[in-house]
């Protein structure tokens, strides 16, 4: 049971350190809305989501008001749609985009994430279909998000689908270039991807979950930065018994606020997401986390550990909050969303290559890196298989959300808005990878991952 005392804390949490929920996602199956006619497969997976989500967004809102814990977004994710609308015959999937779209307006939702794939092994033709119109589907909804999953610690990388997802980024960045292609921002490329992820925009709903499930995602950098303003000067096991314990009362938050929703939904717990997700407001970036710690910046000797002992001790505080924790669960380093690292990055301490090292230790990958917009689709191919490939090895999830903006270079900026902020635009290896990701096939998962 969650006691008075701590909503006591919480509140001081929330008041001072911009502690929130940053998310109530609810997973949908949309497996029982299958159909080969794509005009009735929408219409059933329309009906089912605002049927079942109906009251989400209002039960959130009293949750809040009633605790008085900010919960910044409410959203849902689905089956994997390459998935549910395998069965139809000739699926239109802009127009099943479109569908979700609506239905998410019609709940009131932020975001709804599952237009996505999985396709470590290879892809089917419904698969490929999906990954095509990727760049029409996200450039012509507001609220949709589509994820693929390229690779798994068993499975190897598919090269294939990695080549493929590097010319549509770059089609998907030309589509949304009037808005400094904020469209490449609603789409993620995942190793190991998580079946419980609540965090946008690479939420899908595994066909492994139950019917319907709440997945709480809770975030707090500047309650951690706080805390550890009051052990400055002291050694490494007094900094990890500091963020250990501060992630254990954050995690505490998620669990009231899922069992509440749950409870008042109707709808099973699943799990509770405690990932340190920065913000462009000032005093809730990780960066500052660093600085706390003793960094000059973002991106000095000695990132990487840092950034290493963070992610370690928000699991472990996090495991001992909740006994279902999952999804991505660590910290989050975006460049966007996070004012340090967009400082860090302008002063030129922070660079591609660097971000790619602190990707082997963190929660998930390169997020939210807006590039130059005349970048080979190659070059982001190669890119993608990088970061896959940290994740094939290491047996964790990585992804990457590369932002090629239309029409922009190096030393200019991308304005996104909201929790998406800005970036400056980084400079990219210039040599060429094209010969590499354009032999096709898949590389094959490590000796390693043969445990059986």
């Amino acid at each position: 049971m969650v006691n008075f005392q701590e909503i006591i804390e919480t509140n001081r949490m929330i008041e001072e350190a911009n502690l929130d929920v940053r998310t109530i996602t609810m997973g949908i199956s949309l497996l029982d809305c299958a159909h080969s006619d794509s005009q009735v497969f929408q219409k059933k997976i329309y009906d089912k989501i605002t049927r079942t989500a109906e009251h989400l967004v209002s039960v959130g809102e009293e949750i809040s008001e009633r605790y008085g814990i900010p919960i910044v977004n409410k959203r849902i994710s689905v089956t994997p749609i390459a998935i549910a609308a395998a069965a139809c015959e000739d699926p239109d999937f802009p127009a099943i985009a479109k569908t979700l779209d609506r239905a998410a307006k019609e709940v009131g939702v932020n975001f709804i994430g599952g237009f996505s794939a999985l396709v470590q092994k290879g892809m089917t033709e419904k698969d490929r279909m999906l990954i095509e119109s990727i760049p029409a589907a996200l450039s012509e909804t507001e609220r949709v998000c589509a994820s693929v999953n390229v690779g798994t610690s068993r499975s190897g990388i598919n090269m294939d689908a990695v080549l493929l997802l590097g010319e549509k980024i770059k089609e998907l960045s030309e589509k949304t270039g009037n808005a400094d292609s904020i469209g490449c921002a609603k789409l993620v490329v995942f190793c190991n991807a998580p079946d419980d992820n609540p965090f946008m925009a690479g939420a899908f709903h595994g066909v492994g979950e139950t019917d319907t499930v709440i997945n709480v995602g809770v975030s707090g950098p500047g309650v951690v930065k706080s805390a550890l303003k009051a052990v400055r000067g002291e050694n490494f096991e007094v900094l990890c018994e500091t963020i250990k314990k501060t992630a254990f009362k954050i995690t505490r938050v998620g669990q009231l606020v899922a069992q509440e929703a749950s409870k008042r939904l109707g709808v099973p717990f699943g799990i509770i997401d405690l990932s340190l997700a920065p913000t462009p407001a000032i005093g809730d970036s990780i960066a500052e986390i660093f600085q706390e710690m003793g960094l000059e910046c973002a991106g000095a000797p000695g990132t990487t550990a840092a950034l290493a002992m963070l992610n370690d001790q928000v699991k472990k505080g996090g495991l001992m909050a909740s006994s279902f924790v999952g999804g991505l669960s660590g910290a989050f380093i975006p460049v966007s969303e996070d004012h340090g690292m967009i400082e860090a990055a302008e002063a030129g301490t922070l660079t591609l290559e660097k971000l790619e090292a602190m990707t082997c230790v963190c929660s998930v990958g390169l997020d939210m890196i807006a590039i130059p917009g005349d970048t080979p689709a190659t070059t982001i191919s190669g890119i993608i298989a990088d970061e896959m490939a940290i994740g094939m090895i290491n047996s964790k999830t990585t992804a990457v959300r590369l932002i090629p903006v239309y029409g922009k270079g190096v030393g200019e900026r991308a304005e996104f808005g909201g929790l998406l902020g800005y970036a400056p635009i980084m400079p990219v290896n210039s040599a060429s990878c094209a010969e590499f990701v354009q032999r096709g096939g898949r590389i094959p998962a490590p000796v390693h991952s043969y445990k059986n």
